[in-house]
């Protein structure tokens, strides 16, 4: 059977494969050296035989969560056995579809009473509380599927990021799907080997968020307290963040522009827009980030923002020792004639990347266009291009979890974390506009300005849903 715990227990090696069961691999404990994934996949595929992954959904309703469960449920080898939710009326909908999962609105319910029922976890709750069940689910030895943003706040980094160190068996994703079709595997491919030449600088942008208080994000001024839904429950909703009056606006999926719960436009998209970058070039973390804005951050996120990432880079793919990226909301693309390309209109939200030797834009979906001395051309004319196939981006988290040889999980942890320093640092730093904050990860501070620092670090966390600590 599957290992819910990535760690096991030496087996005698006179011990068949086929007396391994899931109640066999539960007693092995998480502390223990051996993992199932160093069994070969014959022996797993033996082992896991007439078996599923048995997966856990915390937070079942909004936009997001349904296509994560959709698609996973749609892998031959998969099962939800326990769904989680602070919002009654969608986690009774749910559980009509899945009449035999176990249900609960409080999280740390289900790794108390149910960790024996579930060997994975998929996370779609507010992004304020990504972190801490992300955390406790590694802590428990489950295998998590995080959505993006992976942290809400700079100090969950690294807290990920020693969560990663202390449990390298367990396989991790981020909700990174738009990583799966080709065009965006193409670009990586194209900018890695270096087709373009040494990279120069690069720009990014999202569309939007509106104006006023429509749409998938909220603006127009904070707004007086109002009672809380009968449907949910509200102190399980704030979860990490301090307690707080509940507020039209936050509930409905519009709680990503809130300042306490949400990352902004610039933390919802950085997963599927800096993922080229950090791909094809590894890039470290910044070292300085500056925001342009005319509504610096209150209750909401800012809008209306340019902000500029400086990162400090070594070797041959790039033309200097400091690699630019800029990044801006509201649709703000680069002129067209200064970077020496022909008349047109980008697209509400791309990637671009400026190289020695031509440019690449891609935009959330669909193939990477090039242009060589101002001149688009066929990306697919590069010679000896590397042939690449589409992956479904669930499917691949399952078969990497099940040990199938050929499984590759695109956005694990350790690139979301690092992806997400990126779209954090930009948000927070538009609370300072005109600023340049000169930022060192490894004390996690601004070391010109302490009241950033105090500021946009790090939370104070509610009594009950600290954050897990791994040793």
């Amino acid at each position: 059977m599957i290992l819910r715990n990535p760690l096991m227990k030496s087996q005698k090696k006179s011990t068949p494969i086929s007396s391994f069961t899931r109640r066999d691999f539960l007693k092995t404990g998480t502390g223990l050296a051996t993992s199932l994934t160093a069994l070969s996949w014959q022996a797993r595929a033996q082992s896991n035989k007439n078996s599923k992954l048995q997966i856990l959904q915390i937070g079942v309703g909004g936009s997001v969560a349904p296509t994560d469960r959709s698609q996973l449920k749609a892998h031959p080898n998969v099962v939800f056995t326990g769904l989680c939710d602070v919002d009654a009326k969608a986690l009774s909908a749910v559980s009509r579809e899945h009449p035999n999962a176990f249900t609960c609105r409080d999280f740390r319910e289900a790794f108390a009473q149910h960790a024996d029922a579930f060997d994975a976890v998929v996370v779609c709750t507010p992004d304020h509380n990504h972190a801490l069940i992300d955390l406790t689910a590694m802590k428990s030895g489950k295998h998590v599927y995080g959505q993006k943003p992976l942290v809400q706040q700079l100090s969950e980094i690294t807290a990920i990021q020693g969560a990663i160190r202390a449990c390298p068996n367990l396989v991790t994703q981020v909700g990174n799907q738009r990583m799966g079709p080709v065009g965006r595997q193409y670009a990586v491919d194209i900018l890695r080997r270096g087709l373009l030449g040494k990279a120069v600088e690069a720009y990014v942008w999202v569309g939007g968020p509106p104006e006023g208080t429509g749409g998938y994000f909220w603006y127009g001024g904070l707004k007086e307290p109002t009672p809380v839904p009968s449907h949910i429950d509200w102190p399980l909703w704030l979860g990490a963040a301090l307690d707080a009056p509940h507020r039209p606006g936050l509930i409905n999926m519009q709680w990503r522009s809130s300042w306490d719960y949400g990352t902004g436009q610039f933390g919802d998209w950085c997963t599927h827009l800096f993922d080229i970058l950090y791909f094809a070039y590894d890039l470290p973390s910044p070292t300085a980030v500056q925001c342009h804005t005319r509504t610096p951050s209150d209750f909401y996120h800012a809008r209306f923002v340019q902000s500029t990432l400086t990162y400090p880079v070594v070797g041959e793919r790039f033309a200097k020792s400091q690699f630019i990226v800029h990044y801006a909301d509201q649709s703000q693309a680069p002129s067209r004639a200064a970077l020496g390309l022909p008349t047109g209109k980008w697209p509400g939200t791309g990637t671009l990347i400026v190289c020695e030797g031509g440019i690449l834009f891609a935009q959330p979906e669909g193939n990477p266009e090039i242009w060589i001395g101002g001149k688009p051309i066929d990306f697919k004319s590069f010679p000896g291009l590397a042939s690449i196939a589409p992956r479904n981006h669930w499917h691949s988290w399952v078969d990497k979890i099940l040990g199938k040889p050929d499984a590759f999980v695109q956005t694990p942890f350790a690139s979301g974390a690092s992806i997400a320093e990126a779209g954090l640092l930009c948000a927070k730093a538009a609370r300072f506009p005109g600023q340049e904050l000169r930022w060192d990860k490894a004390t996690l501070s601004f070391t010109n300005n302490e009241a950033a620092t105090q500021s946009l670090v790090r939370r104070e966390y509610r009594k009950g849903f600290e954050l897990p600590t791994f040793i």
